[in-house]
């Protein structure tokens, strides 16, 4: 966001030792679905909730998924490959019903 300090707002993912960058081979898909896929991303970039970058170490491929009801393109990333270096969180978020329980006794 404009005007934040970066070191506020900037996240960056811890990666395990051995473990080297992985640039996934471009996904192939229908010139229909690709021409979808482009203008999602360009209304992504308009509205600011993705950027263009030029230089990565870690590049994940786009996953287009249909809606069942209305067949519009819905975007996702394969991100397996930058899950498996991550290190696995010590402390998991707690389950819903436990909170909900705790929060219940007082």
């Amino acid at each position: 966001m404009p005007g934040l300090d970066r070191g506020l707002v900037e996240h960056k993912l811890p990666i395990k030792e051995g473990y080297l960058p992985v640039k996934q081979a471009r996904r192939r898909m229908s010139m229909e679905t690709e021409l979808e896929v482009k203008e999602e991303v360009e209304r992504l970039v308009k509205a600011g909730f993705i950027k263009p970058t030029i230089y990565v170490d870690w590049l994940s491929n786009i996953v287009p998924v249909l809606k069942r009801k209305t067949r519009a393109v819905r975007i996702c990333v394969d991100y397996r490959n930058l899950n498996e270096a991550s290190p696995k969180d010590e402390y998991p978020m707690p389950m819903a019903n436990m909170l909900e329980d705790g929060a219940a006794h007082n």
